[in-house]
């Protein structure tokens, strides 16, 4: 590469970028959320994530033997 190339490529590169503003509007919610339905929502999100790794932690070992 030419050094005409490579110095346009960094002009180029050192430019500003221009990004667009996001429009962001905060309203209150719709629905509110008991304590109960909150409970209840990290209780399922623990057990999806945390059940399948226990059983795994669990079962370590006979994961280890060889049949």
């Amino acid at each position: 590469m030419s050094a005409l190339a490579v110095s346009s490529l960094l002009r180029s590169a050192a430019r500003t970028q221009l990004v667009p503003v996001a429009n962001l509007t905060s309203k209150p919610a719709k629905h509110n959320i008991t304590a109960g339905e909150q409970g209840i929502a990290l209780t399922v999100m623990f057990a999806t994530i945390l059940g399948p790794s226990g059983w795994i932690l669990a079962h370590l070992e006979d994961y280890k033997k060889k049949e």
